[in-house]
């Protein structure tokens, strides 16, 4: 029993060492502060439109239109994304 809490307990520091060396090695990796969130990315808005524009089609919407206007901008329509780092939105309007 002894022998095994020992075994564990050098598993376990063996692990926060390699842990250590790891995030030490990761200097070049952005940090949690420096890395987007989620969602966030910063995306050109014409490549989003025309991803979104795709997956319309796709659904098999004939007629239809997507504005990009800047984000406090009060348009009809529905907002189904965002681009240039959340400064301006993508507004759908069908037929």
């Amino acid at each position: 029993m002894m022998r095994l809490i020992v075994a564990m307990a050098l598993l376990a520091m063996a692990g926060a060492a390699a842990a250590q060396v790891t995030a030490s090695d990761s200097s070049t990796q952005p940090t949690a502060s420096e890395a987007p969130a989620p969602g966030m990315v910063r995306k050109p808005c014409e490549e989003l439109r025309s991803e979104i524009d795709a997956k319309i089609k796709n659904n098999g919407v004939p007629v239809f239109t997507l504005d990009v206007v800047d984000m406090d901008a009060q348009v009809e329509g529905k907002v189904v994304g965002s681009c240039d780092g959340q400064t301006k939105k993508i507004v759908y309007k069908r037929g």
